[in-house]
């Protein structure tokens, strides 16, 4: 089953070292008609975001061990305040003595750096707040995803190998009447082609959805297993639309439905009957029908309403495919039954394969 990939945030020090160099370039931006003036201004601005740089390369793991003990908005801005005002003011004064010189620091420019860079720092630590909070939703959410969808798929699974018994029950039913008959050869031979359908329909790398074609395949080995029991008294028909051979099925969608159509159409009716199995596309999506020729009319519905068959098979279509699918069982006045389902039609893609 493919997933998509999970989105991934770029690292801390990606963000930080792209942010700053914007915030950079913003300033110079905003401080060009002083820049032609005095040249000096220039180095005061560069000066200035390093520090502020430094000051969040500071500031970060506090508000990273922040986040982990108050994870409330409030409480974490609260306490971030107060952090970045000591950091921020720090800074203003590390910025005035650097420029100006520890004789030279003017008290009303390290008053207004002082407010100015706190400030800069509590936006920071906001936004750094907000960028893991959204992260973290971003990660619960893939996580909640991942879940739902490894749920989904052993639901699946579980449902998939649930109709192996079923059909194991009935097959060794078969051969043991077989073997009583007398027929040994046919019990052999019957034995041998139920060992093969297992092997197929236990393998582990058989995915929830295949193509029709496997699909068919498959259903051709259960098919031979009952020729083998019911002889002349099973006549198949098989209209398979070649459009369709590629489109994906739930996998083991076709074996119950033939084998309800079998046992209740045919097996029990000592003339014996015929099944069909037909497949196209209508109104762009794939029609699978699968109907006998014998058995009960409308009035009366043998197995058809509590069969683990139908039941099965109706839960796997609801879990892949919700309301887009429709599963319907008729029984005309003439008698037997038809199966109709209707499918979302999508293709087997295959990867790694380019036109040349």
């Amino acid at each position: 089953m493919v997933r998509d990939k999970p989105l991934r945030l770029n690292s801390f020090w990606q963000l930080q070292a792209v942010g700053w160099a914007c915030f950079y370039a913003w300033s110079l931006l905003g401080a060009l008609p002083d820049l032609l003036r005095r040249p000096r201004a220039l180095l005061e601005n560069t000066v200035m975001v390093a520090l502020l740089f430094l000051g969040t390369c500071v500031l970060h793991p506090i508000c990273r061990w922040l986040l982990r003990r108050y994870p409330s908005w409030v409480a974490f801005e609260l306490r971030a305040f107060g952090v970045s005002v000591a950091i921020g003011a720090a800074v203003a004064f590390t910025y005035q003595l650097t420029m100006k010189g520890i004789h030279h620091i003017s008290i009303v420019a390290l008053a207004e750096t002082s407010a100015d860079f706190p400030f800069l720092l509590i936006s920071w630590s906001s936004l750094y707040f907000s960028i893991k909070q959204w992260h973290t939703s971003l990660q619960e959410r893939e996580r909640l995803l991942r879940t739902e969808a490894e749920v989904r798929e052993a639901r699946l699974q579980a449902l998939r190998y649930q109709l192996n018994p079923h059909f194991l029950f009935n097959s060794l039913n078969a051969v043991s009447t077989l073997v009583l008959d007398g027929e040994a050869s046919a019990a052999t031979k019957m034995l041998s082609q139920i060992g093969e359908f297992l092997r197929t329909s236990l393998n582990d790398q058989a995915g929830l959805e295949a193509p029709l074609s496997e699909e068919m395949a498959f259903t051709e080995q259960y098919i031979a297993i009952e020729k083998t029991r019911l002889g002349d008294r099973l006549q198949v028909e098989l209209r398979i639309s070649p459009a369709t051979l590629d489109a994906m099925v739930p996998g083991m969608l076709l074996q119950p439905l033939v084998e309800n159509a079998v046992r209740h159409g045919v097996a029990n009716r000592a003339e014996g009957g015929k099944i069909s199995i037909e497949s196209g596309l209508h109104e762009g999506r794939l029609r699978i029908i699968v109907r006998n020729s014998g058995g009960p009319g409308p009035g009366k519905r043998v197995g058809s309403e509590n069969g683990i068959g139908k039941r099965n098979i109706s839960e796997r279509l609801q879990t892949l495919y919700g309301d887009g699918h429709q599963f319907r069982m008729e029984w005309p006045t003439s008698g037997g039954c038809i199966v109709t389902v209707e499918l979302p039609f999508r293709e087997l893609k295959l990867e790694g394969v380019s036109a040349c």
